[in-house]
C-alpha cells in the first residue's frame, strides 16, 4: 500500500495518515512529535483522561518503541508505565472488554480519548514474565507433547473464563450476514479462487470479543487485553463476534508456532487440549456440539477468516506470503467438498422422511398393515440423519488432516 493525502481531521498533536492499494484503504493516526517529556504533556493536554493516568507534569523520560500494532511508549513518572497508541480505529470496546475481565487479568488501567475515540491505553510497565507462546514454542522445538498440551489446556482455560465473564457482561443475537459479508470483503479483495458461506451454528452469539488474541497474552492464570490487529485497519469492524473466534484466533496461533517449530507432533492431540480446556470453563452453550457443528460453519469457518486475514495483512505491506495459513487454505476447497459430500446423506434421509410422510398423509387414516412403510421410512430418515451429523468433521482436525 502507498501512503496518500489524507484530509482526515485528527486530534491535536497526531497526523492523519491514509495509505491505499488495490481493493485496499487503511486510516491512521500517530503523534507528530513525540521526543520528550514535555511533547507528552503537549499530546494530551486537549484528549479526554479515563482512569487511571499518569500526572503529564511529572513524567521525566520518555522512550517510544514502533510495534507491529502501533507506537508504544515507556514513560517515567511515579513509577514506570507503558502507554499503547491505538493508530486505527477499533470497535471501541477495549474497556468493556477490560471491565469484564477476571480478576488478575492484565488490562489497561487507563488512557485518552478524543471525541468518543480511543488514541491510546496505558497500564503499569510489566515484568517480563514467560508466556503460553514461550512455553509452547519450547515444546515442540523438542517434541514434548505432555508439557506442550498441558500449557495448550491451561491457555484455553484462562481463554474460557474471560467468556465466561463476558457472558454476564454482554450477550447480542449472532450477526451471520454480516459476518458473511466480512467474509465476502476478504475474498474479493485478494480474488480469492475459493469462497466459503455459512448458515452459522446454533450458540455462537455476539460478545465482548477479544477481536484477536495470541497465546504470547496468555501467562499462566492470567490474560493480558489489549490492541487489535492490523486486519481491522483495513477492514474496520461493523458487527460483532462470537466467543468462538477468539478461540479460533488462539487455535491458528498455535498452527503458527507449530510451524515456525518446525515440530514433528501431530497437531490434533495439541488442538484438542486447547479446545477441551477452553470447553471445561467458557458458558457450556457456547462450547456445546451445536456450536461446534463444522456443516454450519462451526470452528472451522473461523479458522478459515484467521487465515485470510493474514494474507491480507501480508498483501498489505507486500511481506510475501504467511506461512501456515497459506498451506491451510490450499485444503479449504477438499474439506468444503468432503461435507458436500455428505451432504448426500442429508438429501437421503429428507427423502426418506418425506416419503414416510406422504405415505402417512395419502393413507389417512392409514390401516394397520400400512403403517410398517411410513415408519421404516422415519426411521431410516432419522437413521441417516445421525449418520450425517457424525460425519461432520471435529474441531481438533486441521484442515490438513482431512481423515
Amino acid at each position: 500500500m502507498t501512503q496518500v493525502e489524507s484530509e482526515e481531521e485528527a486530534p491535536p498533536g497526531f497526523a492523519a495518515l491514509l495509505f491505499a492499494g488495490v481493493g485496499m484503504m487503511a486510516r491512521m493516526i500517530e503523534p507528530e512529535s513525540l521526543s520528550e517529556p514535555e511533547d507528552w504533556s503537549t499530546l494530551v493536554d486537549d484528549l479526554e483522561a479515563w482512569g487511571e493516568v499518569p500526572d503529564p507534569d511529572s513524567i521525566t523520560s520518555l522512550l517510544t518503541m514502533p510495534t507491529s500494532r502501533g507506537l508504544n511508549a515507556v514513560l517515567q513518572a511515579d513509577s514506570l508505565w507503558l502507554a499503547e497508541f491505538l493508530p486505527w480505529v477499533s470497535d471501541g470496546r477495549i474497556r468493556a472488554r477490560a471491565k469484564a475481565a477476571p480478576e488478575g487479568s492484565r488490562v489497561p488501567i487507563g488512557g485518552y480519548s478524543y471525541e468518543g475515540r480511543d488514541v491510546m491505553i496505558l497500564r503499569p510497565l510489566e515484568e517480563e514474565t514467560e508466556d503460553s507462546a514461550g512455553i509452547i514454542s519450547k515444546a515442540l522445538e523438542s517434541d514434548n507433547a505432555e508439557v506442550a498440551e498441558a500449557e495448550l489446556h491451561n491457555a484455553g482455560m484462562v481463554l474460557g473464563r474471560y467468556h465466561t465473564k463476558a457472558l454476564a457482561a454482554r450477550i447480542t443475537p449472532s450477526d451471520q450476514s454480516r459476518w458473511n459479508a466480512r467474509n465476502q470483503w476478504i475474498e474479493e479483495t485478494l480474488r480469492a479462487t475459493f469462497l466459503w458461506r455459512a448458515p452459522f451454528s446454533k450458540n455462537q452469539p455476539c460478545t465482548l470479543s477479544l477481536m484477536d488474541v495470541r497465546l504470547r497474552d496468555i501467562s499462566g492464570a492470567s490474560l493480558r487485553i489489549g490492541r487489535t490487529r492490523l486486519a481491522d485497519a483495513l477492514r474496520v469492524p461493523v458487527c460483532e463476534f462470537p466467543a468462538m473466534r477468539d478461540l479460533a484466533s488462539l487455535i491458528h496461533d498455535l498452527s503458527r508456532l507449530h510451524h515456525d517449530a518446525s515440530s514433528n507432533l501431530d497437531l490434533l492431540p495439541l488442538r484438542l487440549s486447547l479446545i477441551e480446556g477452553w470447553k471445561s470453563t467458557t458458558p457450556a452453550e457456547w462450547a456445546s456440539d451445536d456450536a461446534f457443528y463444522s456443516h454450519r460453519g462451526g470452528l472451522a469457518i473461523w479458522e478459515y477468516e484467521q487465515c485470510l486475514m493474514d494474507i491480507l495483512e501480508a498483501t498489505s505491506h507486500q511481506s510475501g506470503a504467511p506461512q501456515p495459513a497459506v498451506e491451510i487454505l490450499r485444503y479449504v476447497k477438499s474439506y468444503q467438498k468432503r461435507m458436500f459430500d455428505n451432504r448426500i446423506i442429508s438429501a437421503l434421509s429428507g427423502m426418506a422422511g418425506f416419503v414416510g410422510a406422504a405415505s402417512l398423509i395419502s393413507t389417512f387414516p392409514p390401516e394397520m398393515s400400512q403403517i410398517p412403510i411410513p415408519l421404516a421410512c422415519m426411521a431410516l430418515s432419522y437413521g441417516l440423519f445421525r449418520v450425517y451429523k457424525r460425519m461432520s468433521p471435529p474441531p481438533e482436525r486441521p484442515f490438513t488432516q482431512l481423515g
